[in-house]
């Protein structure tokens, strides 16, 4: 049996068309269920086509893990092939994901080694982690020093973005309905961070500039930026996304800014009108 270990993760992950096949990552989808229908995110419904079906249905799009027994499926198919499996998934403070990960993998106990590690984080975070994992795959390491790579960078990767609106954050518990209902009456934009793979509020700001302006105050504090991406929603970028990329590249020459598209369950999460950014901080040693 071949010794490669398998590298699983969720649609959360970002990845451009065909690039996680070419890693050899499995992908197993999230569920967006929206009014009576229910779709699997990265495979018959995007972001664009979330927002688009929201403004006919006047629902709110809500994310569902994937059963137990698509993981348990995947893994026996994998163990055809290997007995070493890392599974690396969305934060377990934002889904059910990793929990159902870990079900799956119980019935091949004792006859394959699968890990299931919890990446604190999701989009281009998750991304950054599974493709280093693959990575280590390729170049023939085990799965303990997989895990021990992916584990020492996770502490390592950051989110932060604002959001327009604060219903999505009022509907997922981030926030109070009065601080919600205040929010949009002062037309406040919160800046968010994922710390210890939750949303958390950073601090508040009243413009678009001063949000825009707080995204690269944060990117400007890093001494080694290994990878980062501007997240938005669309796949063309707005005005206030070129804005903050053109500064970026003025202030960072050497290092390139990639506009990337948040996915569905990021989308049920912050709304259509978020932008971010995620960095990754190179290791030092």
């Amino acid at each position: 049996m071949s010794k490669k270990v398998a590298i699983v993760t969720d649609s959360t992950a970002y990845f451009e068309p065909g690039e996680a096949e070419a890693l050899g990552i499995h992908v197993v989808p999230l569920t967006i269920k929206l009014g009576n229908s229910t779709f699997q995110e990265g495979v018959d419904i995007d972001t664009e086509g979330l927002f688009h079906r929201q403004n006919f249905s006047g629902g709110y799009p809500v994310s569902c893990p994937p059963n137990a027994s698509a993981f348990e499926q995947l893994y026996a198919r994998l163990h055809q092939q290997t007995d070493q499996i890392l599974s690396i998934h969305i934060s377990g403070h934002l889904s059910k994901t990793i929990d159902r990960a870990t079900q799956g993998a119980e019935s091949l106990l004792g006859r394959c080694s699968i890990a299931v590690v919890d990446s604190m984080t999701t989009s281009m975070g998750l991304s950054i982690l599974a493709k280093a994992a693959a990575q280590a795959a390729q170049d023939g390491a085990d799965l303990d020093e997989i895990v021990r790579i992916v584990r020492g960078m996770i502490p390592h990767i950051y989110m932060i973005f604002f959001v327009e609106t604060m219903e999505y954050l009022e509907r997922g518990g981030r926030i109070g309905r009065a601080q919600a209902i205040l929010g949009s009456m002062l037309n406040i934009k919160p800046i968010l961070f994922i710390e210890d793979g939750d949303i958390i509020p950073l601090e508040k700001v009243r413009t678009t500039d001063k949000a825009i302006e707080k995204l690269f105050e944060f990117v400007s504090e890093f001494d080694n930026l290994e990878q980062t991406a501007i997240i938005q929603r669309g796949q063309t970028p707005g005005k206030e996304t070129r804005a903050l990329q053109e500064r970026l590249e003025q202030s960072f020459p050497n290092l390139q800014f990639p506009i990337i598209q948040y996915g569905p369950d990021l989308a049920t999460r912050v709304g259509p009108n978020a932008l971010g950014i995620v960095v990754y901080e190179g290791l030092t040693f």
